[in-house]
């Protein structure tokens, strides 16, 4: 597969790339924000849900492992422009080796076209930009490996049946 390059410019876009960074995990040192540039920058490991859906249609469900190879994950970099705030829940900025997995990517619109993004992540710290306009772009870096294990959520199975 070739590398990713997305760019978002309102909600629906935003969407796009929340699909594309479920679990992605990232170190919180690996986030940065540069107020006078009025930017947050993140590079994260995403899971590669389209190789993943090709490799799990021959899998039975609840099969987590799959064998070596089959999934990937890429290195990839996010970046948000117009960035006139950040504030953070659950996020300690002095253990910048603590991993957080992405699940969501929101937008909530305030007087057109400002609002808020929020960045949610696995069992509850989130990161909330206050944002001028919606301006994002997730670009693989290039760095691609292979994983045996299939990102699950609590409760998934039985949303399923």
């Amino acid at each position: 597969m070739s590398d990713l390059k997305l760019i978002a410019l309102d909600a629906e876009d935003l969407n796009v790339i929340s699909a594309q960074l479920q679990d992605a995990v990232g170190r919180i040192g690996d986030i940065a924000y540069d107020r006078k540039g009025r930017r947050l920058a993140m590079v994260m490991n995403r899971f590669d849900w389209s190789t993943a859906a090709n490799a799990a249609s021959g899998r039975t469900a609840g099969n987590e492992k799959a064998s070596a190879g089959e999934f990937e994950r890429r290195q990839s970099g996010l970046r948000f422009e117009g960035v006139t705030g950040v504030r953070t829940k659950g996020i300690d900025r002095s253990k910048p080796n603590d991993i957080l997995s992405l699940l969501a990517i929101s937008f909530e619109q305030n007087e057109a076209p400002s609002g808020t993004i929020s960045l949610l992540f696995a069992d509850g710290p989130q990161i909330a930009l206050d944002v001028e306009y919606i301006e994002c772009e997730l670009k693989d870096l290039g760095a691609v490996w292979a994983t045996r294990n299939l990102p699950q959520h609590p409760g998934a199975a039985e949303d399923e049946s």
